[in-house]
């Protein structure tokens, strides 16, 4: 290893890697470069579009401003990691395919992955902008089209599939 690398380990899609990085490159730039993982896409570089979204620890993040060796030790889940063991798609990954909630594609895998943390967070009883009062602490927050709207709005889609990423979303919303 050079001076300006570090050995990193990370646990993506259920399989270890240990790699000797550069402390300077991002986790997209691993995912799609030395990995070959490349459903989350470049868009802004800025964290501004969400088309890198990934999962890291369950938490859903933009993989262009996170540092891969600040990582050490965990768990990233791309959109090629959403299926099941059997191969079998995420419900996610079925309802974005029922519902069309997709028009060029390239924003649908940090999509995909910001839906799924939007359902975590929600179970958790995370609140949002615009989760209302009568919303009890620590309690599942309901997730109707204005709360999946508010919480999924850091990732824009340039074709404006919005509505039925929206009816994706509540179709699997438990």
């Amino acid at each position: 290893m050079t001076p300006s690398t570090s050995r990193t380990t990370l646990t993506v899609n259920g399989r270890e890697h240990t790699l000797a990085v550069d402390n300077r490159r991002v986790l997209l730039d691993l995912l799609r470069e030395d990995l070959d993982l490349t459903g989350a896409k470049k868009g802004c570089d800025h964290g501004q579009c969400g088309a890198c979204t990934v999962l890291v620890d369950g938490r859903r993040m933009n993989s262009c401003l996170l540092l891969a060796v600040a990582l050490d030790g965990s768990e990233v889940t791309t959109v090629e990691g959403l299926a099941g063991e059997d191969g079998e798609p995420h419900p996610l990954q079925r309802a974005f395919l029922e519902r069309d909630a997709f028009q060029c594609g390239y924003c649908t895998p940090g999509q995909l992955c910001s839906a799924v943390g939007v359902l975590a967070e929600a179970a958790a009883g995370h609140p949002s902008a615009v989760t209302g009062p009568e919303a009890e602490a620590g309690e599942p927050a309901p997730l109707g089209a204005a709360e999946i709207r508010e919480r999924m709005s850091g990732n824009l889609c340039r074709c404006g599939a919005y509505p039925r990423i929206v009816e994706a979303v509540e179709d699997v919303v438990p």
